[in-house]
Order: C-alpha cells, then sequence, then structure tokens
C-alpha cells in the first residue's frame, strides 16, 4: 500500500514499497542494504576494540606467523599463513562465481546460474570447514607453555631459538593426578579445561634434565622477536610456574596474550556464523532456481540480493585477515 502526502501544491508519495524506488534500488535491495550497514557498523566495533586491545598489550601479543603455521596432510611442516591465504583466496572466488550467478540472472539463464550458485555453495562449505580446522589446531595447540603465579607466559627453546614441544623434555614422575569434574565445583571452573598431559613438576624436572633448554617469556623485543633469558634466568622463572598450558582457549593460551584468544574465537566465530548463514540461504535460492521459481517470475532479483550479503561477508573476511593474520 502506497502511502499519499497532500500538501498546498502537489500531492507527493512517499515510498511504501510500491513503484517509487529511491536510488533507483527496490524495497528488498534497500532493505538489505540496511541490513549490511547495520552489520557493517557491528564489525567495525568488534574490529576496534581488537585494535585498542593490541595496542595495549602489545609487548605480549602473539605472532601470527608462530600461530597459524598448519597445513592440512602436512604434519610437522612449519607453513605459515599458507592455508589462511587459501582459505581467503577460495571465499573471495566464490564471490567471483556469485557475481557470474547475478549476472547469468539478468540474462534469465537459469542454467547458469544454477551452476554458479553450485560453485558458491561449494567454496562456502569449504570456507567453513577450514575454519573450523583452524580452530581445532588453535584450540589443540602445539608445542605447550607454563603459565607463572604473576600470569606471565613461559615457552621452550632450544639454544638456537627454535621451539620446543613439552613431550620433547617432560617426564613422567610417579604421581597420581585426578582430572577435575563438575563435583569438583569451585575447582572446575577455575579450571574450564581438560587435566593437561603433563605437571608442573614434570615440566621442571624434564627442564633440569635437558640444560641446553632455555625459556622465552612472551614479550617482544625491540626487534619484534620473543625474549630469551639465559639459562639461570630460565631456572628462576620456572620455579614460580603454576599451570601448563596446552593450546588456547578463553582463560589461557599458550601462544601469549589471552585477549588475543578471546578476539579471535569471538570475531571468527561471528563472521564463520555469517558465512555458514549465508550457504544455507543460497542452498535455498539454489533450490528455488532448479524449481524454476525465477524463471517464472521472469526475475532473479533474489539472487542478487543474496549476492550483495555474500559479497559483504567477503568484504568483512578482508579485514578480519587483515587485523588477525597480516599486522
Amino acid at each position: 500500500m502506497e502511502a499519499t502526502v497532500t500538501t498546498a501544491n502537489n500531492d507527493e508519495k512517499t515510498w511504501g514499497g510500491g513503484d517509487i524506488q529511491p536510488l533507483g534500488a527496490s524495497y528488498g535491495k534497500m532493505m538489505m542494504w540496511f541490513f549490511i550497514v547495520s552489520d557493517a557498523l557491528t564489525f567495525s566495533g568488534f574490529l576496534a576494540a581488537y585494535g585498542f586491545s593490541r595496542f595495549k598489550f602489545i609487548e605480549t601479543w602473539p605472532l601470527a606467523d608462530e600461530v597459524f603455521t598448519h597445513f592440512p596432510f602436512m604434519h610437522g611442516v612449519s607453513a605459515p599463513m599458507y592455508y589462511v591465504a587459501l582459505m581467503t583466496f577460495i571465499l573471495i572466488f566464490s564471490s567471483v562465481t556469485m557475481v557470474l550467478a547475478v549476472d547469468a540472472g539478468h540474462q534469465l539463464k537459469k542454467t547458469k546460474v544454477a551452476i554458479y550458485m553450485f560453485l558458491t555453495i561449494i567454496g562456502g562449505f569449504i570456507f567453513v570447514g577450514s575454519q573450523a580446522w583452524e580452530w581445532k589446531n588453535f584450540i589443540k595447540g602445539e608445542y605447550g607453555a607454563v603459565e607463572t603465579v604473576g600470569g606471565s607466559l613461559l615457552q621452550f627453546v632450544d639454544k638456537d631459538g627454535k621451539r620446543v614441544a613439552l613431550e620433547e623434555f617432560a617426564v613422567k614422575l610417579p604421581e597420581q593426578r585426578q582430572a577435575l569434574t563438575r563435583a569438583d565445583g569451585k575447582w572446575f571452573m577455575e579450571s574450564a579445561e581438560s587435566t593437561p598431559t603433563y605437571s608442573v613438576a614434570e615440566i621442571q624436572a624434564g627442564f633440569k634434565a635437558h640444560p641446553e633448554l632455555l625459556i622465552r617469556t612472551e614479550h617482544l623485543t625491540a626487534e619484534k622477536k620473543k625474549t630469551i633469558l639465559s639459562r639461570a634466568e630460565s631456572e628462576t622463572r620456572l620455579g614460580t610456574a603454576k599451570y601448563v598450558v596446552e593450546g588456547a582457549n578463553l582463560v589461557r593460551n599458550e601462544y601469549g596474550s589471552k585477549l588475543f584468544a578471546d578476539f579471535f574465537f569471538f570475531i571468527t566465530g561471528f563472521h564463520g556464523f555469517h558465512v555458514f548463514s549465508g550457504v544455507i540461504i543460497n542452498i535455498i535460492i539454489f533450490f528455488n532456481v532448479l524449481l524454476g521459481t525465477y524463471e517464472k517470475r521472469r526475475s532473479y532479483e533474489m539472487v542478487e540480493k543474496v549476492g550483495l550479503y555474500w559479497h559483504f561477508v567477503d568484504l568483512v573476511w578482508v579485514f578480519v585477515f587483515t587485523v588477525f593474520y597480516l599486522v
């Protein structure tokens, strides 16, 4: 229904989703743009908070090249940023196929629309699966570390500065360690994680048995490298160890600042939810294309509207990729 505003001079129609279209866009497109703008402000707030936090804790912020080093089927091979770059390429390429689907829709070519929509869906599924795989490796960790009473993180390296995993030097001591359960109440809540593979005593004993090992703190030097302590300083700092940290979660992070893990899970998870939602919507549109719904309408505008959303999540990932992996 169209609303009419009457003045002394003439009758003017205000837009109610009818024939008068602001900026030449239909009602559906305008609503999609409103959603995109509001969602863009939400992501902007998250990324701004990340930027302020990183600036405040810049000395202990993890180095992306040391965190995201995994690549599928290449266990033990350090490939910093390679897989993340591949994920990004796949998502951007899916945006290209979406453009082709929209263009085919303008030409009323049903078959081409279906093909390009299918390729877009496949690209979205690969990206979401890749992001889940990244989460798994981030949560599991690779080397492990210990946290001191004061909350500092201590990592282990050899004389050349190369990271050494806990399993390479920790010893098994004849002591009993019990996994915490909800029945333990307060202690379970404070733990928020399963019992680590090694205890602090086992790490300390293994470190003493390997005089070639040193401790690296989470603090960055002027050369953007982690600070490596002397053997004597390492033994002193290790004496204040309280927790064994393996991987990352919302409580502890073996890579560095705890806030990095919190922001990583929240922002990439929020973006991943958007991508997954986009894939579901694309599947619905894809089946409508196959059923000839838009062919009967002689309009593939719905494909164009979902395409706007897909381009938006692609663009957001460019910013997420930049702040988390590149900067």
